[in-house]
């Protein structure tokens, strides 16, 4: 039993260590859809690459279908997402049953293997160029966008440089133009501190600007306590370990935010609580109002450890962001956390990708909504899924806030305090490897998600060390602090891994206490 949470992959796409971006997009009319090509892997001697079908139409698409050229000496190999078909070197790939109707906005991706070294081109979606303009001329879309250093007023980006006839580059913020230049970095000045910002750059020549990169996200430093008040918002769980009313926990400590377990499948891509709870009216709605009563917010959580989950149950990432969407609506919600656990998500890497790909809608629709994404680790940072997950957010321009790690069940040992640190400071390296962020930028995306008192695993976490670890977030700037749960923040020193209490000798709503103060 997972005390922490009464909380069909597809071909294993195996990560490089550097994700090698090169679009065929160029610049996309509004009304057409688009097809953008990315390697995601790379040998001597072949190659795996995904094209991403964007529907960027004002109304829904039915159906889709890539076509392109293969060079002389590159052939196709597996692949998978998509129906694909060869003729000489031309290459046909036709949606699914499943991933073909696409929203407006939404994007799906089918990948591929190639023997030999070219890349595709001549490109079509349904008929019209891949670009979407219509435009030949124009260049690709800068790949590999990131930001590679933050300070109080300004942020520092860094892209791949474009091949064939490039003029120069623009840097958005938005559909303002922040910078105009000729390399491929820049810094954009002039910012307020602990200002949240989201950057694209876009490629042009005499013919025309390409379409824009992903969008990555950035937050100037400055902050007290990471992105505070939302920083610090432990578990609370309505419906399991014997509930504690809000007011009472926030009249005592000062905490402010709480992180609502959870949001499941209530059959099929439809969310509820607990996965038959409604999103209205019950009892995980009457915590959160009586939490804003009392000046407080919420982040719901959807996923965990256990329990029928939305992220199988949704056929498509756009679907998946319709369920998220109608949580985020009901609630008026400035954070969503998705907690992914287990081998029907965590180690599922279909429904990881499926996972991005919905916050990354869910982000284009919500303008300033922060988005966590939280897993387990080992005690030297992210296994190989979680190492995934970070690259394939990276490789999908998902534009996730914060990638926060449980460092509890991980075989911590007597010091909890250095095992937390070691697997967060791996973390950051892992941000930094997909990202190419500095070490301050990769602190600010980073969260840690501990577990007071006793873990199933018996690792041992008290008062004084999660003290400890506090500091060490607070001193890097980590942008969420959370534990599970608060549930369990009470005494009940020789009483086991239980839900209601911790398992240790304790104040009443210490580890709350702490965690308040990291705002």
């Amino acid at each position: 039993m997972k005390l922490r949470s009464p909380r069909a992959a597809t071909f294993a796409a195996a990560l490089a260590a550097a994700v090698v971006a090169a679009t065929l997009v160029a610049p996309p009319a509004a009304s057409a859809a688009t097809a953008a090509f990315v390697r995601t892997s790379s040998w001597s001697s072949g190659y795996e690459a995904k094209f991403t079908v964007t529907n960027n139409t004002s109304a829904s698409i039915g159906s889709w279908n890539v076509q392109f050229d293969l060079p002389a000496g590159s052939s196709l190999g597996s692949f998978w997402d998509a129906t694909m078909t060869t003729a000489g070197q031309h290459v046909t790939a036709v949606n699914k049953s499943w991933n073909g109707a696409l929203a407006p906005g939404a994007s799906t991706s089918f990948g591929f293997i190639v023997a030999g070294t070219g890349d595709p081109t001549n490109c079509t979606v349904n008929g019209g160029s891949c670009t979407g303009g219509g435009n030949p001329g124009g260049p690709a879309t800068p790949g590999g966008l990131r930001v590679t250093g933050t300070t109080a007023a300004s942020v520092s980006l860094a892209w791949n440089a474009v091949s064939g006839t490039v003029t120069g580059y623009r840097v958005y913020e938005g559909s303002t133009v922040k910078a105009t230049l000729t390399g491929t970095s820049t810094t954009v000045s002039g910012l307020a501190t602990c200002s949240a910002h989201s950057y694209t750059v876009a490629a042009y020549n005499s013919s025309g600007e390409s379409a824009k990169s992903p969008a990555v996200s950035a937050t100037t430093t400055g902050c007290s306590g990471g992105n505070a008040p939302m920083a610090a918002a432990p578990y609370l769980y309505p419906g399991w370990g014997d509930p504690p009313a809000p007011s009472t926990v926030m009249g005592a400590t000062g905490i402010k935010w709480f992180t609502i377990a959870f949001v499941l499948s209530g059959g099929g891509c439809t969310p509820a609580w607990d996965g038959s709870g409604p999103l209205t009216g019950g009892a995980h709605a009457n915590t959160i109002a009586a939490i804003r009563a009392a000046g407080g917010d919420v982040i719901p959580s959807f996923g965990g450890w256990s329990g029928n989950k939305l992220g199988p149950n949704c056929s498509s990432a756009s679907a998946l962001a319709g369920a998220y969407q109608q949580v985020i609506n009901a609630y008026g919600l400035k954070a969503i956390d998705i907690d992914i656990e287990n081998s029907d998500e965590f180690e599922n890497e279909a429904v990881q990708d499926r996972i991005l790909g919905a916050l990354k809608i869910v982000k284009q629709n919500n303008p300033g909504i922060k988005t966590i994404v939280t897993f387990g680790t080992t005690t030297t940072g992210p296994s190989y899924y979680g190492t995934r997950l970070i690259n394939q957010a990276a490789a999908l321009g998902a534009n996730i806030d914060t990638f926060t790690i449980m460092p509890f069940d991980f075989a911590g040992g007597a010091n909890m305090y250095q095992s937390t640190v070691n697997a967060a400071e791996g973390l950051k390296n892992a941000l930094k490897s997909a990202f190419g962020w500095s070490d301050a930028t990769a602190y600010t995306h980073m969260g840690i998600s501990g577990m007071n008192g006793l873990s199933d695993q018996q690792e041992l976490t008290t008062a004084a060390t999660w003290t400890q670890i506090r500091d060490w977030a607070k001193a890097r700037s980590l942008s969420r602090f959370t534990f599970w749960a608060v549930n369990r923040d009470r005494p009940c020193p020789g009483g086991g891994v239980v839900s209601n209490c911790s398992g240790i000798a304790q104040n009443t709503w210490e580890f709350t206490s702490i965690t308040a103060q990291y705002n």
